[in-house]
């Protein structure tokens, strides 16, 4: 796949997402929350673990019928997860930020009570839009439970809330390499990686293609965060579209904090390589259609915002 037709099958693909987001998430919601979970979902943010869910389910075979449906659900599902962490991580009693998405935080927007129910609401939604009545859309219930235990682990004790708590806990603290990476591949790498995990469970792969995109999934989880350390101190809050510096004001150990920016960088284009490596075993499988992970994986390691 070209970088051209790489853009091409990404944008057809985004705005399928943002098309089924829009259908799913509720302006009718009771009392405003509605139009508070809008606006912390729709029309923002670079759409990231969506297009792995897609790039994923693609690369086992998951391109139509079935699969596809099941893929498209998960890539919201996954969408809404991510989207209800921002929401609460940008509380006062969180990260206390103003600005995400080029756009007020929703606490800023609509007051926190508002956003944290918002949150909590796009939380249960993810699981809803997960196990749809299989009159209506037949995905098997057996892969309704799959996507849904790989992205509750993600996002729970062993995931993202785990990863955040251990954040919270350590401002101000000093953190060795090893601790740094525990708290990130859980912050940040469980959900990334739970999203390839899921669009790969959308179709039949054998256990080696499972290993390999699990291990692809782990070293591009990580190489986000890295490159998000990285970012936070080389760009400008408009270019992020949040608040830059954040992580050096409140004293938040980070991977350039511990390792410098050169050696960051370096990390970053290791962890890169892994990923890339991982796909290689994936040709060795048969599984042609890789591309598009490979190019995300490159979008992740050159991107500036």
């Amino acid at each position: 796949m070209k970088r051209e037709a790489f853009t091409a099958w990404m944008s057809t693909e985004l705005a399928a997402v943002e098309a089924t987001l829009d259908a799913l998430v509720p302006a009718d919601a009771p009392a405003g929350l509605g139009e508070a979970m809008r606006y912390g979902v729709l029309d923002g943010g670079k759409r990231l673990r969506p297009l792995l869910v897609l790039a994923a389910a693609r690369a086992v075979g998951a391109t139509d019928g079935v699969g596809r449906e099941a893929a498209l659900r998960a890539a919201c599902a996954v969408e809404l997860i991510h989207a209800y962490s921002l929401i609460h991580d940008d509380m006062p009693c969180m990260d206390n930020d103003v600005l995400r998405r080029g756009k007020p935080t929703v606490h800023i927007k609509f007051g926190q009570a508002q956003a944290m129910l918002a949150g909590d609401a796009m939380q249960a939604l993810a699981f809803e839009v997960l196990t749809p009545e299989v009159e209506t859309l037949p995905i098997p219930p057996w892969l309704q439970a799959r996507l849904c235990g790989l992205l509750a682990r993600a996002g729970g004790q062993q995931g993202m809330a785990g990863g955040q708590a251990i954040d919270l806990a350590s401002t101000g603290k000093t953190l060795d390499e090893q601790q740094l990476q525990d708290m990130h591949q859980r912050k940040t790498g469980a959900l990334l990686q739970a999203s390839v995990m899921m669009g790969a469970a959308c179709g039949e792969p054998n256990t080696a293609v499972n290993h390999a995109l699990h291990t692809y999934g782990a070293a591009l989880g990580l190489a986000f965060q890295v490159v998000d350390d990285i970012l936070d101190v080389t760009q400008a809050s408009d270019k992020l579209g949040k608040t830059a510096g954040k992580d050096r004001c409140q004293n938040k150990p980070t991977y350039v904090s511990i390792l410098g920016l050169e050696g960051a960088t370096q990390r970053a284009r290791t962890l890169h390589r892994q990923a890339l490596d991982a796909l290689q075993m994936l040709e060795a499988q048969g599984l042609p259609d890789i591309h598009a992970l490979a190019l995300l994986a490159d979008r992740v390691v050159e991107r500036e915002s």
